[in-house]
């Protein structure tokens, strides 16, 4: 199985969701205060469709289905999607949005699509190994993390929307003085792309938030670890995560080790 038979279905829904993103944007708030917009129903309509086609015997979880999230337990084998990754970016028109899909086996992210389409970027790492980005034209550019000497300069990237006092101490605690702002998923790909080296990150996110991310900074050569620097699983119970670091070997030696 290949996830690149699904990409012309991941840019007709960002071709749908740019459509809305152009318009004057109705928002709604689900019961946790979170927003949602028009573009996250169409979205998910989209591509979940597609994916129950092309991989049936596949379970699905998506952020707008509720009713998919009370798995007692997660199969070996299933995709996260987040129709619309970065909300509030979607509604302030900031660009830093993202479709995501991932798949996870055994709770591993094996392969991944992180879309934004108002940038003009895609990612993916598919499960052949490769991990590229295409731009709009389908120009493919291969994707690899920094590797950078010892001395040299740590960069991060945090949340444009979800900072906190926790990842400021940790960039303190580390002497790491440049760091550049991004929303959605999309930090993953800028440590992926070689842009950035880390990306602590203090606060709540969900599975669906990071695991085609994950994917793709894997593919790379990064790698996403839990605080004390043990492996980030997914399939748990409630699909929560906890506090992570997504980083390079280079940043992981410097900053973990």
């Amino acid at each position: 199985m290949r996830l690149e038979n699904l990409i012309a279905t991941v840019r007709d829904a960002g071709r749908k969701a740019m459509e809305i993103y152009d318009l004057n944007i109705d928002v709604a708030y689900k019961a946790d205060h979170s927003p949602v917009t028009e573009a996250d129903i169409a979205v998910d309509e989209l591509v979940i469709p597609a994916l129950e086609a092309a991989f049936p015997e596949i379970p699905i979880i998506s952020e707008e289905r509720s009713h998919n999230h009370s798995l007692a337990e997660c199969p070996d084998r299933f995709f996260l999607v987040d129709p619309i990754d970065g909300t509030k970016e979607f509604i302030k028109k900031t660009g830093e949005f993202t479709i995501n899909v991932g798949l996870i086996e055994n709770g591993v992210p094996i392969a991944g699509i992180v879309y934004a389409p108002a940038l003009g970027r895609l990612f993916i790492a598919d499960t052949d190994g490769s991990c590229y980005e295409l731009d709009e034209n389908d120009q493919r550019k291969d994707l690899r993390v920094r590797d950078c000497p010892d001395d040299s300069a740590v960069i991060a990237v945090a949340s444009r929307s979800h900072n906190t006092p926790e990842t400021q101490d940790f960039l303190d605690k580390n002497k790491i003085s440049e760091c550049v702002s991004a929303g959605s998923s999309l930090k993953f790909c800028v440590l992926a792309a070689g842009e950035a080296d880390i990306y602590p990150r203090f606060g709540p996110t969900m599975e669906w938030d990071t695991a085609a991310g994950h994917a793709v900074l894997s593919g790379a050569g990064g790698q996403v670890v839990n605080i004390d620097g043990s492996p980030f699983k997914y399939g748990k119970p409630d699909f929560r995560n906890p506090n992570f670091i997504a980083c390079s070997p280079h940043a992981f030696k410097r900053c973990l080790s």
